[in-house]
């Protein structure tokens, strides 16, 4: 019987991770900064999207 990794990933998919890793807080900040100043329904969804994929890339959630 083979030896069965459930939760093994590809170099590309572990790279693309954690590429966007670095630049989902940049893109946080620059959204929250948007969201204060002009406030908008697609800013607040755009912004509650980037903190989403931000714990799922942190907690390893996928």
């Amino acid at each position: 019987m083979r030896n069965f990794q459930k939760y093994k990933y590809r170099p590309w998919f572990k790279t693309f991770r954690r590429i966007s890793g670095q630049l989902i807080l940049p893109f946080i900040i620059f959204q929250f900064l948007r969201t204060i100043f002009l406030p908008t329904v697609f800013d607040i969804i755009l912004l509650s999207l980037f903190i989403g994929i931000a714990i799922s890339i942190y907690f390893e959630v996928l």
